[in-house]
């Protein structure tokens, strides 16, 4: 199936879901949807400033999301407003909560959210959901847990991934090789020369094409480090990058550019669309640019396996801010009942690629058929009951993400050795996890 018609199918499918005015409407009675009881005394609206982090085809699905919650009520109104990418939405809430002008509710990535806990500047959702009866046994468990500290929850799943394994199936299929990607790693190093076009001692088409730093190498890299039986950390924050097998996947990337199959890019995703490599890794919300891009028909697969297998989940959630008022709090948390209920998470998802957050949209007949049109849309929840969750280093370390991506660029951009930059990278993490140690030994 190609990409074009697969983002027929998309469309088609999240089409189906919004008719007959299903997702706001005929929603009103449940308590998802229910106005809170001081908008429901009062009988006025609240407004919630809502700061975003999506752009393009997904910045669309999101306020299109906006859009449909705002007509299924009329007890509270979100007002969106677009901050750029996770890390510009995470520095201008920074600035925010140091000039107390915050907005109600925010999107944060999953290295962002748990900055801003330990900074206490995240509400506490327990009583929120309760009051709303929010069944989170409903959410995908790892997905929900990873937003819960000490059994209470400040972080909701919403743009939830799993890097996946992209393909050329037209180039794959001129090379001889599977309609597939590749089981293992040693497996695609056999099928490279295959892949790599070279034109007068230049190569014209890579195998494999890399990230850089801002496009999250180090998030890309984590399961790689996994699949060399490595870690970036403990979960007690003990540095484990500059170990044996941390630094065996490091050379293995760095290789792949001396060698000549991989290639380093400011942004992989379009050199993929653009034909300049045959295979990346990529997030799953990464699908919907691709479909809309591409020129081909692709396929996603599992990520390769190392000597084990390797796959961390990554993406966004939402969270409300501890200094917004009592009234505003429990009005965004509507916006987030809403954008996380089984029907808006699965038009979210058949619209971006992002995985559906709620078993029982990921059960239910529409997701079911939509993957059956779609199956590339399918491979990452089939890929999520292999993940695990994310090293601390990456996560929980403010900036660990790019001390580790500006260390692999050493690697695969200036062709550094392996183990000394580890050794920095190490070092540096370390010392950053220090200030992260003693909050969290305040917090108790």
């Amino acid at each position: 199936m190609n990409g074009k018609v697969t983002r027929r199918n998309a469309v088609k499918g999240a089409t189906t879901i919004a008719s007959a005015a299903a997702l706001g409407v005929a929603s009103k009675k449940s308590s998802v949807f229910a106005a809170p009881a001081f908008v429901r005394q009062t009988g006025s609206a609240v407004n919630v400033v809502y700061w975003g982090s999506w752009s393009a085809e997904l910045g669309e699905a999101e306020q299109e999301v906006v859009r449909r919650f705002n007509e299924s009520q009329s007890d509270v109104v979100v007002e969106y407003q677009f901050q750029g990418s996770y890390e510009e939405t995470a520095q201008k809430l920074t600035a925010a909560l140091a000039a107390n002008q915050t907005p109600d509710l925010s999107a944060l990535s999953d290295v962002w959210w748990f900055r801003f806990y330990l900074a206490s500047a995240l509400a506490p959702l327990n009583d929120l959901i309760a009051a709303n009866e929010v069944d989170t046994s409903d959410y995908v468990d790892s997905l929900f847990q990873e937003g819960v500290r000490n059994d209470v929850s400040y972080w909701l799943p919403f743009a939830r991934s799993t890097p996946l394994f992209y393909f050329n199936r037209e180039a794959f299929a001129e090379a001889g090789l599977p309609d597939r990607g590749p089981e293992t790693w040693a497996e695609f190093l056999e099928w490279v020369p295959d892949l790599v076009v070279e034109e007068g001692g230049t190569v014209t088409r890579h195998a494999f094409g890399h990230p850089n730093a801002a496009s999250y190498v180090a998030w890309l890299f984590q399961p790689v480090v996994w699949q060399w039986g490595g870690a970036y950390s403990d979960p007690d924050f003990t540095i484990r990058l500059a170990e044996e097998q941390a630094v065996a996947a490091g050379e293995f990337y760095k290789s792949s550019t001396v060698d000549g199959w991989a290639l380093p890019a400011t942004n992989h995703v379009t050199d993929f669309n653009n034909g300049l490599t045959t295979a990346i890794m990529a997030s799953t919300g990464d699908i919907s640019g691709i479909t809309a891009n591409s020129t081909f028909d692709f396929g996603t697969s599992f990520l390769p396996e190392g000597e084990e297998f390797g796959c961390c989940t990554g993406g966004a959630g939402l969270a409300v801010l501890a200094n917004a008022p009592a009234e505003k709090q429990q009005a965004a948390f509507q916006y987030i009942a809403f954008a996380t209920s089984p029907e808006i998470t699965t038009y979210w998802s058949q619209t971006t690629g992002y995985m559906p957050v709620r078993k029982s949209a990921i059960e239910s007949p529409e997701m079911q058929a939509f993957y059956d049109e779609n199956p590339n849309f399918q491979t990452a929840v089939n890929q999520l009951p292999m993940t695990r969750p994310q090293d601390s280093a990456r996560v929980f370390i403010p900036n660990g993400d790019q001390i580790i991506g500006a260390g692999l660029e050493r690697i695969v951009i200036n062709l550094e050795e392996a183990q000394p930059v580890f050794d920095d990278v190490a070092n540096t993490l370390t010392e950053e996890a220090q200030p992260v140690l003693e909050a969290l030994a305040a917090l108790g």
